[in-house]
Formats: C-alpha cells, sequence, structure tokens
C-alpha cells in the first residue's frame, strides 16, 4: 500500500471463509447468496449482481478459488485474473456487502454457513439443479435461476480476443 494511503475501503467487504459465518450473522436479512468464477468482469456480471441484490437486504458473493475453477473445465489457463485479484474487483461493486470464496467444487458447505434467505444463479440453472436449493427452500426461503439480460460470457470475450 503506498505510504500515507489507507486501505481502500472495499476491501473490508472481503472476508475469509473462516469469518463468514460470524460476519453473516450482523448483516441485515433477508440474505442474498450467489457464486460464481467472475473472472473477467463484464456487463453480464454486473447486471446479474445488481438484479440479485435487488432480491433482499444484503448480498453475499463466494468466489471459486483458483483450484476450483481448474475443476470446472473452462480450460487450463483458467482463471485469468486471480482470485486475490477476483475478490477485489467485485468487493469494490455497490451491490456486492461481503466477497468470500471456496475451494471445493461447489458452495454447499459455504452456504450452510451462510443460511441465505435467497439463494440465486443466473438463469442457465433451473432451480431444482442449483446448488443448495434444498437446504434454502427447508428454511422458507426462495430460490431464484436470474435471467440474462445481455449475453456476454468470459468464455466468449476470450475467444474474441484470441482471434
Amino acid at each position: 500500500m503506498p505510504e500515507g494511503f489507507l486501505p481502500p475501503g472495499f476491501e473490508a467487504k472481503i472476508c475469509p471463509p473462516a469469518a463468514l459465518k460470524e460476519r453473516c450473522q450482523s448483516l441485515p436479512r433477508p440474505l442474498v447468496f450467489t457464486n460464481g468464477v467472475f473472472d473477467i468482469l463484464h456487463r453480464g456480471h454486473v447486471t446479474y449482481l445488481s438484479r440479485a441484490r435487488d432480491e433482499g437486504a444484503a448480498l453475499v458473493l463466494a468466489l471459486n478459488s483458483d483450484g476450483s475453477v481448474k475443476c470446472l473445465g473452462k480450460g487450463d489457463d483458467r482463471p485469468i485474473n486471480m482470485l486475490e485479484d477476483r475478490v477485489a474487483v467485485v468487493a469494490a461493486l455497490a451491490c456486492v456487502d461481503l466477497v468470500t470464496w471456496f475451494e471445493e467444487e461447489t458452495p454447499l458447505e459455504t452456504i450452510r454457513l451462510v443460511l441465505p434467505d435467497v439463494l440465486v444463479k443466473g438463469g442457465d440453472w433451473p432451480v431444482e439443479q442449483i446448488v443448495g436449493n434444498q437446504l434454502v427452500w427447508d428454511r422458507g426461503g426462495k430460490v431464484l435461476a436470474i435471467p440474462f439480460e445481455h449475453e456476454r460470457s468470459t468464455t466468449a470475450l476470450l475467444k474474441k480476443i484470441r482471434l
């Protein structure tokens, strides 16, 4: 950090997994949870995150760790941006209240810690297939698939760049 400067305010939104349960207890309800890679941030991402935040009083975003991204089969060179950079970029968004990450293949254990009132994924996910859906339904919460408004993807951007 440059001398004479305080850390940027958004860094207070970054929460290591070990502190997640405690930090979530102080967030206003209804609490919304979503997750993903968010490798190269684009309009589709920010629109989706804004729509997700509109579903409650606070939004918790969990990012796939770099190792977790490798398990998703997105390519040997993914993620393009390492976790510490992806976390910082999404933490700077006004619609995101807290950012964490997970090492596992799915965010199920993270969802168990957060205990969200609303679980959200993108429109390409049928609600019956969203990881953690039953946990949220059993607590009286709702599970939503938010339709895509802008056809954008990091994969498509990378393809365009590589042409």
